[in-house]
């Protein structure tokens, strides 16, 4: 609400303590270190070298399907970046493309039309801005047409090696489902992962997670009995297996 004191162009008046908003307490994982460096163990015994499953060449085609895949497939994002790397896999060459052909090839992938106009935007701003390098800056990514706070991390983890955690649909699931990071918000989701995980694990936790996520704690029907970590699991639906032997 406007204030007469602000309507007259007067300063604002300061919010009572009352009213003022007061920050979010984060939710307690449930499972302690010990409990958490044993997941991520597991996970790394039967994952050892995680890696993304997004088709690229390098930092920027990396940067452009990552963008492509919001609200799509990344098998489908890889059959339309196929084509479309093939002809332009830098700046420059997605610039020389055009929007146009660029829509053309990606056409297949929702929200086409908006993403279309970001690969171009973010192509001219790298080399405007960057010499046609996509920088390892968090900020400078964010910066990008197109790009938020998931997409610079996944760049930043997969390109450049940063212990970063981007938090999709399904380690947002992951983490709240199981208890180990929970949170109402991607954000509050990254940083009680920042939190839980061991620092070791930090740079493949966001595959593993993924993976994880994806393959195996699906929304619907989480496969438990394919899970390698269920004897530590602590979802309150877990289901209960019948024993084996």
């Amino acid at each position: 609400m406007v204030t007469a004191e602000e309507a007259a162009g007067g300063p604002p008046r300061p919010a009572s303590p009352a009213s003022a908003a007061k920050p979010r307490t984060l939710k307690r994982s449930r499972y302690t270190k010990i409990e958490a460096k044993a997941v991520f163990e597991r996970l790394a015994e039967a994952l050892p070298e995680p890696q993304s499953e997004l088709t690229f060449q390098n930092p920027f085609t990396l940067l452009v399907a990552v963008v492509l895949s919001a609200q799509a497939t990344d098998a489908g994002v890889n059959r339309a970046t196929g084509p479309l790397f093939a002809q332009a896999d830098t700046p420059a060459a997605m610039l020389a493309l055009g929007e146009d052909r660029v829509r053309e090839h990606i056409k297949s992938i929702g929200l086409f039309n908006t993403k279309a106009k970001n690969v171009i935007a973010l192509s001219r701003a790298i080399v405007e801005e960057h010499g046609g390098e996509v920088p390892a800056d968090r900020a400078a990514l964010q910066a990008l047409p197109g790009v938020g706070r998931k997409t610079a991390n996944v760049v930043l983890n997969v390109a450049f090696g940063q212990p970063t955690i981007a938090v999709d649909t399904h380690i947002f699931r992951v983490g709240n489902r199981l208890g180990l990071a929970p949170g109402r918000t991607p954000d509050e989701v990254e940083r009680a992962l920042e939190k839980v995980v061991p620092a070791r694990f930090l740079h493949g936790a966001h595959h593993w997670l993924i993976l994880h996520g994806r393959h195996v704690c699906k929304a619907r029907r989480p496969l438990c009995e394919a899970c390698v970590i269920y004897d530590l699991c602590k979802a309150t639906e877990r289901r209960v297996l019948p024993p084996t032997g």
